[in-house]
């Protein structure tokens, strides 16, 4: 008798621990994993936005598989302090969220505040093991060093937020000298800017450090699939950022002869050239075949070699982009992971006589963002202006995490579900040249914080998607009813400087 009973205990223990133990995955893959793909300087210049000459057939797949947003602009038109937005959900409130190094002051100098400064942060402290590889902040492997410095023993700019950041620097050796690499495993920085700002070189995807990054992301997603913890995958590209490097096989996708000029080969009507720039960093690549300024376009012949340099760069960063999409799907993760790509800004390819971003006009602003979300339908389009702070609580909101939020966005998650509802607001921020941008769904109106008129700017998307004419001063009573919107993003970062409104 005492035999059976044993026996019987044995057995209910077994089923009782067997079925908690399957309970327990199932709760373990309730939270969905999160892969981010951040595109440095990726205009929605893409087949998937409409323009049929641009080869990217993976990054167009996965907006087929989701949502693709036409209308999303980010706060700050340059890397590091878009990225810093982004992350934190919040609007810039000095000048110096404008900047390259607002990371690295805010959060990776800063001491650790009493609520997670990025949302990376906030998934690590509810449970995700969160992985970085390349460029996701500002820094090119995140951790703190200059151009021409060692990592060795640098701290994290993002310290918080990683439980890994990793990154391989190849045949560069740091992730400096990776981001403004040659294929001859030189830089921009060590032959001090004596460089072209692009290069097609007949070399493996490997042979530039995008490629040893998408390797290194499939490795990292082989390892995170084994593990019973959600996971959150930040992979950061360089391509298609400055020089415009890729391997011939992205050339030869285009025919040079055929690629179209700019539409807006001119300054804008009414607009004065301090809205604008001399196009600096794309001249410090200092053995450039032209050198533009507002004064002195480039010719259409190297306007046509540029585009094609900068076309040929995402197609070879969509290449990698398929890579890492293919490897998830291959491991069976895609059914329970949000997947989402976004471009840190937009970038001026000759457009207003600027190569560049820096300026807060539609072309630096806009950029390339898609999502992913199992179980919430594919082939989707939404045509609503959001902004890049509003990514931050629709991904918690999609995580299940509810604590108290301290950020500037909103949460789009009804238009993941109905990308046409009527009840979103339609309204984008940006701050740049002692300027504040505000796009709506049919106007930009933009106002500096400057003595050079004019000071306002107002562009009609409806008749003038280009922007090439500021209408402002025909239609004061349109900026005027405009100008109560625009006053809630004004947030004080240019008076906090004793610069005032004109």
């Amino acid at each position: 008798m005492k035999r059976r009973y044993l026996f019987f205990m044995v057995i209910m223990f077994s089923f009782i621990s067997g079925f908690m133990a399957c309970n327990s995955g199932k709760n373990e893959q309730s939270q969905p994993n999160v892969l981010f793909l951040f595109v440095d300087d990726l205009r929605p210049e893409l087949h998937c936005y409409g323009d049929t000459l641009i080869h990217s057939p993976n990054i167009d797949r996965l907006a087929r598989q989701g949502i693709l947003f036409r209308n999303e602009f980010v706060t700050v038109p340059t890397c590091g302090a878009s990225r810093y937005s982004l992350l934190t959900g919040r609007l810039p409130r000095t000048i110096g969220a404008l900047s390259n190094q607002a990371c690295r002051h805010y959060i990776g100098e800063a001491k650790k505040h009493d609520h997670p400064e990025t949302f990376i942060e906030r998934l690590k402290d509810h449970g995700y093991y969160t992985v970085g590889i390349g460029k996701i902040s500002h820094y090119a492997d995140g951790l703190l060093y200059p151009y021409n410095g060692s990592p060795e023993g640098a701290p994290l700019e993002l310290p918080h937020s990683w439980d890994e950041m990793l990154f391989n620097a190849g045949k560069w050796g740091t992730g400096w000298n990776a981001f403004f690499g040659y294929a001859d495993g030189s830089n921009r920085n060590g032959r001090n800017h004596m460089v072209k700002p692009y290069e097609c070189a007949d070399v493996s995807d490997e042979g530039y450090p995008d490629g040893l990054t998408a390797d290194l992301a499939l490795k990292k997603l082989r390892e995170l699939a084994a593990r019973k913890q959600p996971f959150f995958l930040a992979v950061g590209f360089f391509k298609p950022h400055l020089p415009f490097n890729s391997p011939k096989k992205y050339w030869d996708l285009y025919d040079e002869s055929t690629i179209p000029l700019t539409p807006s080969p001119d300054i804008p009507e009414h607009v004065n050239p301090a809205s604008l720039h001399n196009s600096g960093e794309f001249n410090s690549y200092k053995s450039g075949d032209e050198h533009p300024s507002l004064d002195h376009p480039v010719s259409d012949a190297y306007a046509r070699k540029l585009r094609h340099a900068y076309f040929a760069a995402v197609s070879y960063t969509d290449a990698q982009v398929g890579k890492v999409l293919t490897e998830l799907d291959s491991l069976g993760l895609s059914d329970n992971t949000i997947v989402i790509l976004w471009g840190d800004h937009g970038w001026h390819l000759g457009d207003d006589r600027v190569w560049g971003k820096h300026t807060i006009f539609e072309w630096a602003l806009r950029s390339a963002f898609m999502m992913r979300v199992p179980g919430m339908g594919q082939g989707k389009v939404c045509d609503h202006v959001i902004s890049s702070v509003d990514i931050y609580p629709t991904l918690m909101e999609l995580c299940g995490i509810k604590d108290t939020l301290r950020v500037d966005g909103e949460s789009f998650y009804p238009l993941l579900k109905d990308p046409s509802d009527p009840g979103w607001r339609d309204i984008a921020y940006s701050y740049y040249r002692h300027g504040i941008s505000m796009r709506t769904s049919r106007y930009r109106l933009t106002r500096y914080f400057r003595k050079a008129e004019p000071v306002t700017e107002l562009y009609d998307h409806l008749t003038d998607p280009y922007e090439n004419k500021n209408i402002a001063d025909s239609n004061p009573d349109i900026v005027d009813s405009l100008m109560v919107i625009w006053k809630k993003g004004d947030t004080g970062l240019y008076k906090a400087e004793g610069i005032h409104l004109r």
